[in-house]
């Protein structure tokens, strides 16, 4: 019997690129011959965080990934299956002695298919190496010094893609095994709605921005519209590891140190540090996928009501910013953080829902789901952290400030646009003879208001107020304080 080949695997995950991968570089030195593969895991497939938006965007990145591999004849194995089936059928043919990864700080059922994978390489004489990730580190018990790590590791040279033919199983060797496996067709169809996968166009984005349209950046951040091309829009290639945070993060320290809008530079630095502060956050807590963090909010209870969910899902609410925020996130994949926020807070506040409902449809509409700002943020939102201010967003006032001349609820509540501005903010001040002057009639072309706004509002404030003078919720806010508190948080504030 012809004895096997000694080979080292890449597991990619949410890091799918070739260059700044620690995986691959640890691959690279092992001095074996390296296979690439990407499993669509059935846990993840069958799992309501996700999407077909999601599984799209992962092939085209793997298409991208594919098409600079040509070089050094071969390609990612992209199979659909469990991981533990996947490594017996790769036993069939080489003897897989290490397996190269990133940490994942995923969800929970990532998490204890991992620690099963760690029991299987044992069992199998695998050696299982796992780096961290853009600076998010595994064990914590505290944030003491942990900015300064992070930045540390920010700051440590990019790792080239420096690789050679020889250094992977080839394609023809990669063909002749696929039969084994039920390989994954990477061919994607209409995604036109969608930022396309890939480091490519990762880097088109990254260029644009740094290149010319950060000049706006803090100005239009906030805005529904306008934000759409002034901010970076690079969150899903992050999110899916085109990009590594280092790359984008001393990219834009260099061209801060040239530019004439350092300002509007240093904010958008500020907010990649932010990222990697949630994610660590979900990272030392990640009971947060269900509960919230802090434990004195979980006698909060909500009743949950269908009607409200449905309609807050599908963007008839009858409030236009509410519902052209849910559309365009529906259809585009992104709205922008402000936005976001609002659609939280509207949920959870406005209609009272837990946050736990939101959850499932967010992340599969988020183009960029990434867990650990998942949760973290949608707790923020809902008020039931205990050390964040508790912000109740009025839709009604973000709409006037922030889309002013109607330009982004027109285009996604098109049955509005040819209303009198004052009445597409607010479409229920019309009266009945204004309803049929304007040939819109409220409950037949738009919904009328779901609920009272500002009674409910006031409702949710009470109530969220009191339980911050809870001894559970206080005895909790210290707890939380003292373990994910950042010493030198004012720095992360800024860009020095």
């Amino acid at each position: 019997m012809k004895k096997r080949e000694d080979i080292a695997v890449v597991w990619l995950k949410r890091d799918l690129r070739l260059h700044d991968n620690e995986a691959i570089t640890n691959a690279l030195n092992s001095g074996k011959r390296i296979l690439l593969l990407f499993v669509f895991e059935n846990l993840l497939i069958n799992d309501d965080h996700y999407s077909q938006r999601h599984w799209d965007f992962i092939k085209q990145s793997l298409v991208d990934m594919n098409t600079e591999l040509k070089e050094y004849n071969t390609k990612i194995l992209a199979v659909n299956g469990e991981i533990f089936a996947v490594f017996n059928q790769l036993l069939n043919h080489y003897n897989v002695t290490d397996v190269f990864s990133h940490q994942e700080t995923g969800l929970l059922v990532t998490f204890n298919r991992d620690k099963e994978f760690a029991r299987y390489c044992r069992n199998n004489s695998i050696e299982w190496k796992e780096n961290i990730n853009n600076g998010v580190l595994r064990g914590l018990l505290n944030r003491e010094d942990w900015f300064d790590k992070w930045e540390s590791y920010m700051y440590q040279d990019i790792l080239p893609f420096d690789a050679d033919k020889e250094d992977f199983v080839s394609i023809s060797e990669i063909n002749r095994i696929s039969d084994y496996f039920h390989t994954t067709d990477l061919v994607t169809g209409d995604t036109s709605d969608f930022q396309q996968g890939g480091r490519t166009i990762a880097w088109k984005y990254a260029n644009t921005f740094f290149e010319k349209r950060h000049e706006n950046y803090m100005y239009h951040i906030s805005k529904p519209e306008a934000s759409r091309s002034s901010c970076s829009r690079l969150s899903p290639y992050i999110a899916w590891g085109n990009v590594s945070i280092r790359e984008v993060f001393q990219k834009a320290k260099v061209v801060k140190e040239e530019s004439e809008h350092k300002r509007h530079l240093g904010a958008f630095i500020s907010r990649l540090r932010w990222q990697a502060h949630f994610i660590q956050k979900f990272e030392m807590e990640c009971t947060m996928e269900n509960a919230s963090i802090n434990k004195g909010f979980h006698k909060l209870k909500k009743s949950i009501s269908e009607s409200y969910k449905t309609a807050w899902e599908e963007g008839n609410t009858g409030f236009p910013l509410v519902d052209a925020s849910m559309r365009c996130l529906n259809k585009t994949g992104f709205i922008n953080f402000r936005m976001r926020a609002m659609l939280v807070s509207f949920f959870t506040h406005i209609l009272w829902q837990p946050w736990q409902e939101a959850t499932h449809h967010l992340s599969r509409q988020f183009l960029d789901f990434e867990p650990g700002i998942h949760f973290p943020q949608l707790q923020m939102q809902a008020g039931e952290t205990g050390i964040n201010n508790l912000r109740i967003y009025n839709p009604v006032k973000n709409s006037h400030d922030h889309d002013p001349d109607a330009i982004f609820i027109k285009k996604w509540v098109p049955e509005l646009a040819h209303l009198p501005t004052p009445f597409i903010h607010e479409p229920y001040l019309m009266t009945h003879l204004d309803q049929q002057f304007n040939n819109c009639v409220l409950g037949k072309d738009y919904p009328n208001p779901i609920v009272d706004i500002k009674e409910n509002r006031k409702k949710a404030s009470d109530i969220l107020w009191n339980m911050l003078k809870d001894g559970d919720v206080k005895r909790e806010s210290l707890r939380i304080l003292r373990k994910h508190t950042i010493t030198n948080r004012s720095r992360m504030l800024r860009d020095e």
